[in-house]
């Protein structure tokens, strides 16, 4: 059967047909479209057999220990998140490697390069060699939907959960994908009587420590012969290419039919060393290295090869040290001109991102920037989501924005140094995923902050999915142990905005935590609520 698919819908749909019971994930560009795609099949499928768990998860650490749970009952689990969610779950995922796993264990992990929507390009595979994990990265939809159902099995064989690692061009293009026509059934609940390597205790992490490492030469001898690594030999075998993932994919573009290079082309990790030292040994003196992301692959061939053999790549400036990749960039590095003489920047007329027109975040950041204005030298510290766009015109409002749930504590540790005022502003969504700790540090020390919680009621950054605060946001608050006469909730409209300054104002005069909740509908949500109302009236 044959479907055209996302690179991220390919993998949800091979997790699918693999039987899988749960996918556990917190929304993340460009990972969203899988839990998405998931979610989609329960609804269609109603009360199928096979019901499959695809709620979403508070954040990437609730989610890779809720799978890791799932796992270890004998069940099929799915991990998703992007590649920034990776250092939320890290705990869970380096420590899952010790413990090992039961139920076949994908983590899905999305990397930005170029970052179009992340803070930085950091690059997953670093976790997989970290961890001493299995991690597979394909080249195209169609492998990607082959790899996952093979994934799933191999976690099973290796008892260690399988890292898959994509990039932003892999998940969000399409492609005709051959799918298999029946899923294969769900496991059945299976306890080992044995649970003991389960806890991570040091008297049994140090015996299950010596068996992963054990374990190391069965992942390679696997990497080696894998059927998504292929090693071919070239006509002139003295130039060789080693590509990765959606690289590998710009060089078929370009050099599809040409047996001029040696060509390895590498899917699954650990790195498939005896393949690189075929390639040596059949006379290759450059090697040119494309890879997604960071130098990865690169920095360990230039480890692995003779001195006078030359490695070239993102190192070298062969190709961008920076960004994604492109089947252009890879062609200029292979030393073919360039198809087209054009600068693409002059193509599109850039257009920055905004706010949403009707957004309750601008009257929350037109009353704060107002009030703050009233005092000499405020901060503001931002967070992740939507409203990180105002710290661009013409707000102007946020002084620093590192990651999820940073806001809170930040405008702690200024008020800490003799800041005056120190504000907080985070979304209801990332507030739940990880701003909560930090308020708890507020609390334990009575800091004197203003912590703006902007609550739009949805997930908006990713496109509308539910929030884990939604509708609990002031019993967390007042849970944690802010006072609850200093836990007030404001309707960030332009005809409340003298009310929203003076609760702001007063705020700011009291001598420790205040919490002020402005609290709208993300304007598409209710466009998208709406629109449903009216359909099930007609």
């Amino acid at each position: 059967m044959k479907k055209l698919l996302l690179g991220d819908e390919a993998i949800a749909q091979a997790a699918i047909d693999s039987g899988l019971s749960g996918v556990y994930a917190y929304p993340g560009t460009p990972s969203t479209e899988i839990t998405e795609y998931i979610q989609l099949h329960e609804e269609k499928n109603g009360n199928a057999e096979a019901k499959i768990f695809c709620r979403w998860a508070t954040n990437e650490k609730t989610a890779m220990e809720g799978a890791l749970g799932m796992s270890y009952m004998g069940k099929r689990a799915l991990v998703c998140m992007k590649h920034v969610g990776m250092n939320v779950a890290a705990d869970a995922f380096v420590n899952s490697a010790m413990t090992g796993v039961n139920g076949g264990l994908v983590v899905v992990a999305a990397d930005d390069p170029s970052m179009h929507s992340s803070q930085n390009e950091q690059d997953s595979r670093f976790y997989g060699k970290f961890a001493l994990v299995p991690t597979f990265e394909p080249s195209s939809q169609q492998e990607a939907y082959e790899m996952t159902c093979a994934a799933f099995e191999f976690s099973e064989a290796v008892k260690l959960p399988v890292l898959m690692r994509i990039t932003t061009r892999m998940a969000h293009s399409r492609a005709v994908v051959d799918v298999a026509e029946t899923p294969r059934k769900q496991n059945e609940i299976n306890r080992p009587d044995d649970v003991r390597r389960w806890i991570l205790l040091p008297a049994f992490a140090k015996k299950r420590y010596i068996e992963l490492i054990a374990l190391q030469d069965n992942l390679l001898n696997a990497a080696v012969e894998s059927k998504f690594n292929i090693y071919r030999k070239g006509n002139k075998p003295e130039r060789g290419v080693i590509a990765t993932g959606i690289a590998y994919n710009y060089y078929m573009e370009n050099c599809a039919g040409c047996e001029e290079y040696s060509l390895l082309k590498v899917s699954q990790y650990p790195l498939p060393v005896s393949l690189v030292e075929e390639m040596v040994k059949d006379g290759a003196k450059e090697i040119l290295v494309m890879e997604e992301g960071q130098p990865v692959i690169e920095e360990m061939v230039r480890a692995l090869v003779p001195s006078d053999v030359v490695v070239k790549g993102r190192l070298t400036g062969d190709l961008p040290r920076v960004g994604e990749l492109t089947p252009d960039s890879v062609r200029l590095s292979l030393g073919m001109p360039a198809l087209e003489n054009y600068e693409p920047d002059n193509l599109v007329v850039a257009r920055p991102p905004a706010l949403c027109q009707g957004c309750g975040h601008r009257d929350m950041y037109k009353a704060l920037n107002e009030v703050a204005a009233e005092y000499e030298n405020p901060r503001i510290f931002g967070d992740i989501g939507c409203y990180t766009l105002g710290a661009l015109s013409p707000f102007n409002a946020l002084d620093a924005c590192v990651e999820m749930g940073a806001s809170i504590t930040m405008a702690k540790g200024a008020s800490d140094a003799g800041q005056f005022p120190s504000f907080a502003v985070i979304g209801d969504s990332t507030f739940t995923h990880s701003g909560m700790t930090g308020l708890l540090d507020c609390v334990n020390s009575n800091a004197n902050v203003v912590i703006v919680i902007s609550d739009n009621l949805t997930t908006g950054m990713t496109g509308g999915q539910d929030s884990a605060g939604t509708g609990k946001i002031e019993d967390i608050c007042r849970g944690v142990g802010v006072h609850p006469d200093h836990v007030r909730v404001v309707v960030p409209l332009p005809k409340n905005m003298e009310e929203i300054k003076q609760t702001l104002r007063e705020e700011i005069e009291y001598q420790g935590v205040s919490v002020i909740i402005p609290r709208r509908e993300c304007i598409q949500t209710a466009k998208r609520h709406a629109k449903a109302r009216n359909a099930e009236k007609k």
